[in-house]
Parts: structure tokens; sequence; C-alpha cells
């Protein structure tokens, strides 16, 4: 088995046809067509179903394996380069919306002024797409809400923010500066995040602590989608303080809920195989930045563990 082969099939699987994959691999067609071909004669099954393109059931198995595959050696040659020159190789972040808003632009600063050698990619999302994401080896590294779900990866704490009622400045709960308790969002429908999430399951088992069942007006999976209705004016939302930009908080009001835990977020690997040099260099900027109390948003707290815990396990 070759890696060739692997990226082939890899490639086929991210761009849907043997000709774009073969541009994105920048080779040619008859060459992706015979890797995969001699993959499939080693494995003795059929991995693409040449009449629509797409991967079969045996050809998502082999994928999800190889990503990972490939990603160790994508990782085993940035140690190697990073040992005899500067800290180089890219690395694939995955970040929630509500953080990546304010946090991935310091990142791509910090690198670039620390180490223009490494190639950052951020991609944007819930926490339910990119734990898949990190998981199949689409991604290095992501900071997401805790708890995770998948017992294939691993977290360290990076920080824990408040959670508040988000309420127009003309709303009659705006002008509150005592915390709000639990028992008053009984009759009050809200913008919350989807079941099953972190973050709701978190919310629930609280309200029901305290004797309360929260109603949705709206269930939504990705909390920078939330905040934006709730913007819009569908509806006030129990929200994370970075979500309100600072540039709102003139319209938006933020009232504390007593009773009501922290958002917890962390940075995920993946359980086996370790981050490579560069994905290290990521992880330390992450605790550093949210450390600086100049860049991080009122209402967050920074973990006090080590960023060594992870970064270099």
């Amino acid at each position: 088995m070759d890696l060739r082969h692997l990226q082939a099939i890899v490639g086929i699987a991210d761009t849907g046809s043997f000709s774009a994959a073969a541009a994105a691999l920048g080779t040619v067609q008859s060459n992706v067509s015979s890797h995969v071909a001699r993959l499939e004669r080693e494995l003795e099954v059929v991995l693409v179903d040449r009449s629509t393109g797409r991967l079969t059931e045996e050809g998502e198995v082999v994928v999800s394996r190889a990503r990972r595959m490939i990603s160790e050696v994508d990782a085993m040659v940035a140690d190697v380069v990073s040992m005899r020159h500067e800290v180089r190789g890219r690395v694939r972040l995955g970040m929630i919306g509500t953080t990546g808003r304010w946090l991935a632009p310091r990142i791509f600063a910090g690198l670039r002024a620390r180490h223009p050698q490494i190639r950052l990619t951020v991609t944007d999302g819930t926490n339910t797409t990119l734990e898949t994401q990190l998981t199949s080896g689409q991604l290095d590294v992501a900071a997401l809400s805790l708890p995770l779900h998948s017992d294939e990866l691993i977290a360290s704490p990076l920080f824990e923010e408040d959670l508040a009622l988000v309420v127009p400045a003309a709303h009659p709960l705006a002008r509150r500066t005592a915390a709000l308790p639990l028992s008053e969002l009984a009759d009050m429908e809200l913008l919350l995040p989807a079941p099953g999430t972190a973050l709701r399951e978190e919310m629930d088992a609280a309200a029901r602590a305290g004797g309360v069942e929260l109603r949705p007006s709206m269930e939504v999976d990705g909390l920078r989608m939330i905040a934006s209705l709730t913007f819009d004016g569908y509806g006030p939302s129990i929200l994370p303080a970075s979500a309100v930009p600072g540039h709102l908080r003139a319209d938006f009001c933020l009232v504390r809920i007593a009773g009501l835990p922290p958002r917890r977020v962390g940075i995920a690997v993946r359980l086996r195989g370790a981050p490579s040099a560069p994905t290290r260099v990521v992880i330390e900027l992450l605790h550093a930045t949210v450390r600086d109390p100049a860049v991080a948003p009122e209402g967050l707290r920074p973990s006090t563990i080590s960023a060594r815990s992870l970064a270099r396990r």
C-alpha cells in the first residue's frame, strides 16, 4: 500500500470526482484512477462507484482511516523539519463560531509575528461538525465547548465564560443589576442551543436543579446563529459573554443568571497520535492569547492548567 494510493482516495472524497482530485493533487486523472484501482485490488473491494463518483461504504471506511494516516505522516515531516529549522508546516484549526470571532484574528496575528512559516487554516463550525472533522483527521486541533461527546478525542481546558440572558436595551430586564433567579425564566420563551449539545445539556441540568424547565422559541445548533437571531429581534437568548461583541453592548444587555454554570471551552486533539510541532505552537499560542487581559473579552476567565499538559503529551 502506497501513500499516494491513500491520497488519491481521500482526494476523491474531498472533491467528488477523479478529475477534480487529480487537479487538487497536481497530477493527471489517469494517475488517480491507477492509484485507486491498485488500492481496490489490494483490499479486494470496490471503493468508488464509477457511475456516480461517490465512495462505497467500504470506501468511506478507508477514507476515514486514510485521513488519520496522512495526518500522522504530515505531522512527522513537520516535526523533523522543525528540529532543523524554524517551526514550519500547516495547521488546520477548528473553532466554534462565538470563540473564533474574537480569537482567530489574534492567533493569525501572533503566528505572523512569531512563526511566519506556519500556515494556519481555520474552520468555523459547531461542536457537532468540528468533533467529526477532528476525529476523521480533517482537522489537527479544535477549540470546542466542553464536555466533548467523542471518546476518540482528548481535551484540556482553555477558558470559561459567564452565561447571561441577552435582551435588547429597551427590555424590562435590561436595567437589572442583581442576578436573575432561574425561576424568572420559567415563563420566558428563549432562543436556545439544540438538544443534545454540550451547552444545552448543562443549561437544562441547571434549570432542573432549580425546578425550572426552559421554554425554547427556537432551538439552533450554533451559538453565533442564535446571537444573530437575537440581534435581529427574534427574541432573548442565553449566550456566553463573548457572543455579544463590544460594538453591540450599547444596544443589548447581558443579565446575569443565578445558578447557571459558565460555558467551558477547551482545546481538543485526537486521543491517538501526537500533535505536530506546528500544532503544539498553535496550542500554546491559544493559551497565551486568552491569558492576555488586553485581548480576552469581559466575562471570560482563562484556565489555570498549563498548555503543556496537552501540547506536549
